[in-house]
């Protein structure tokens, strides 16, 4: 191995990849090849698929990985999230038997936090984990559950401990979503779309060493999983791009893509659709409008400004710094920008913007568009939630003012009304 230095690095991977990439070899094949070298993660640890490199090398990596046309480890889905919280959180046996799968993509995954009562306050879960017998017996419901009908298991949030404050007393466990106790239901959505999945979870069991962590600390676990999310959140177009050359490999990349990324067909209505505006405005006319003009100019600021928000995050990661408040940021700016596009969209297309289906602006485009941005401001932590971060992290506020802390959960009022 050559010093760790860019031009060392890019000797040692290009040519690893010129002796050993063969697109006509299987996907999972591959990968495997892949992940035994240690330049599928690099930046892990060497005792487990990687390389100990940098992250800030990770770039020079990428670009050898395009020039060869090699096909990359899995990064489609919950599935990264769940490597990522493993490899901080997980014991060496959880490690061994979780990780390869998820880089090969052998095993899908899904996030079970959010809760019908709870809104974004993860933290605030009920869902129960009962200690009997050498196990956990889980019961509960989760809601907003991306791709809970192909997951083989699931990341779960769960109360183990109702007599310790609110963020002290869970736990984080890795449930089996294929045994009794398990049921998925599809959540249909205004978008016509069901991406999300209510889970019930009646008297499911988790093996006594199917904890991450250990038993109270999963809190803290939670926020790396959700940390890594924040980072993913502007990145599912670059990492869902399969290759159009012909081979094997590729073949199978472009079936496990689609797979993936079937119920998310509508992410890009739901970010607002910039890229229409102008050509929209162009052909209805409207793009002489100093109004519409002018709320054009102010949209195309947001958006390149949330852009460089963005390239920063990115930059803080490849360089190796903490996860610092650009993920919220960058979750605000996008809630903004969408919010803007959909206004502009209207703007544009006037009372047309509600017809649906053929009958409406580029077959129904306009109408999923104006649905559907209200999702950017709901997943993945609300906007209020981002303002929170961002007022306490960054501006320094006071925390704002809480009737459950230092309670012990179970005396916490819950979905109380009026």
């Amino acid at each position: 191995m050559s010093e760790h230095t860019e031009a060392g690095v890019r000797a040692d991977v290009r040519a690893w990849l010129e002796a050993n990439w063969n697109p006509d070899l299987g996907l999972v094949e591959w990968r495997n090849r892949l992940i035994d070298s240690g330049w599928g993660a690099a930046h892990w640890p060497s005792q487990w698929y990687g390389r100990d490199l940098p992250v800030g090398l990770l770039p020079v990596i990428e670009e050898e990985f395009r020039r060869i046309g090699a096909v990359s480890v899995a990064r489609v889905g919950i599935r990264v999230l769940a490597a990522a919280t493993i490899l901080a959180h997980g014991t060496d046996a959880q490690k061994k038997r979780y990780l390869r799968p998820s880089l090969t993509g052998e095993e899908a995954w899904c996030q079970l936090f959010s809760e019908p009562g709870s809104g974004s306050d993860a933290a605030g879960a009920v869902t129960r984990a009962d200690f009997k017998d050498g196990r956990w017996i889980i019961n509960g419901q989760k809601l907003w559950t991306s791709g809970a009908q192909k997951a083989h298991f699931g990341l779960l949030l769960a109360r183990t401990d109702w007599d310790k404050p609110k963020h002290a007393g869970l736990s984080y466990f890795i449930l089996d979503m294929h045994q009794p106790g398990v049921v998925v239901q599809p959540l249909k959505q205004m978008n016509g779309h069901a991406t999300f999945n209510q889970v019930f979870i009646t008297d499911a069991v988790v093996p006594a060493d199917q904890i991450v962590d250990r038993e109270g600390n999963g809190w803290a676990v939670t926020n790396t999983t959700l940390m890594h999310e924040r980072r993913m959140a502007d990145s599912l177009r670059s990492w869902a791009t399969a290759s159009d050359r012909k081979g094997r490999a590729y073949e199978e990349e472009r079936a496990e893509i689609e797979v993936a990324l079937a119920p998310y067909k509508w992410y890009p209505q739901r970010a607002g659709r910039v890229d229409l505006v102008i050509p929209r405005a162009k052909a209805t006319g409207r793009f002489e409008d100093p109004v519409v003009r002018q709320e054009i100019a102010r949209l195309l600021i947001l958006a390149k400004t949330a852009e460089w928000t963005a390239r920063r995050a990115r930059t803080a990661h490849e360089q190796g710094r903490p996860q610092g408040p650009e993920g919220s940021l960058g979750k605000l700016a996008a809630s903004n920008v969408a919010r803007s596009a959909a206004r502009v969209h209207t703007l544009i297309s006037g009372a047309d913007s509600l017809l649906s289906g053929e009958d409406g602006p580029l077959d129904g485009t306009i109408a999923e568009i104006l649905v559907s941005v209200p999702a950017t401001s709901i997943a993945g932590g609300t906007d209020e939630i981002q303002r929170n971060i961002i007022a306490e992290r960054v501006l320094g506020m006071p925390r704002e003012p809480s009737i459950d802390t230092g309670k012990p959960f179970r005396d916490v009022p819950r979905n109380a009304g009026r």
